[in-house]
C-alpha cells in the first residue's frame, strides 16, 4: 500500500494515520484508532517515517510537523 501518490499527494489512509497519531501510538493502537489492519499500518508506517511524516520514539510513532503540514494540505 502506497501512501504517497506519485503527484506527491498523501492517501486517504496516510491522511486517518498522520491524523490518529497526533498523540504518540503504537501500531496496534494506530490500527484501532484507524480501522486498518495492522498489517497495512506497519507498512504504511515505514513509508511515512521514511518520508518525514512521522517519527517513531520508544516503538510509539508521532506525527512530526512535515506530516502535520501534509495532512492540512490534503484535506
Amino acid at each position: 500500500m502506497a501512501c504517497i501518490n506519485p503527484d506527491g499527494t498523501i492517501t486517504p489512509s496516510a491522511r486517518k494515520i498522520l491524523r490518529a497519531a497526533e498523540t504518540s501510538l503504537t501500531p496496534a493502537e494506530l490500527a484501532a484508532a484507524t480501522d486498518l489492519p495492522l498489517y497495512r499500518i506497519r507498512s504504511s508506517l515505514r513509508e511515512l517515517v521514511q518520508a518525514g511524516l512521522l517519527r517513531e520514539q520508544d516503538e510509539r510513532y508521532v506525527t512530526t510537523d512535515a506530516g502535520r503540514t501534509r495532512q492540512v494540505a490534503a484535506s
